[in-house]
């Protein structure tokens, strides 16, 4: 069951919390925060605090497991930007864009190993064997027996 958190209008630009996705995507949240503690970004501060909230949204739908949470989805999305002015050169104004962005982050429990079945893998035909065969490598032999006769073998 997927579980989501939401945490909009932060005073962060979208650019800069995107630096520390890849850090913990896919891992579980427990071992996401001591990462983000770890790391000296302004943006691993909303990314603690979202991933305390999703964990704690976890927590309250009934038969989740916290061992098998994972981070399955961290997006963050641009929000409304401040639009601000600073005096420029010659009594123009130059425009300030103060940027927000909108994370959201998804937890998703793994499969168990009992319930996730194996497919069996899909059978050969008889033209997708011939066609291996054709192009399998050589073997040391058919090099040793080319080399004595000073021929090269192609690959």
């Amino acid at each position: 069951m997927v579980t989501r958190a939401v945490l909009k209008y932060i005073r962060l630009t979208p650019r800069k919390f995107r630096q520390i996705i890849p850090l913990v995507k896919g891992k579980h949240p427990e071992d996401a925060i001591q990462i983000l503690m770890s790391t000296k970004k302004k943006a691993s501060v909303y990314g603690i605090e979202i991933l305390k909230s999703a964990i704690a949204n976890a927590k309250r739908v009934q038969g989740v497991d916290e061992d098998r949470l994972f981070i399955s989805k961290l997006i963050a999305d641009c929000g409304p930007q401040l639009k601000r002015f600073r005096a420029g050169s010659m009594g123009r104004a130059s425009p300030i864009l103060k940027r927000t962005c909108h994370i959201t982050v998804e937890l998703d429990q793994t499969k168990d190993d009992a319930v996730q079945k194996e497919q069996p893998a899909p059978k050969k035909t008889a033209a997708h064997a011939a066609k291996e065969k054709a192009h399998a490598p050589h073997t040391r032999e058919k090099i040793k027996e080319a080399s004595k006769k000073g021929k090269q073998v192609k690959e």
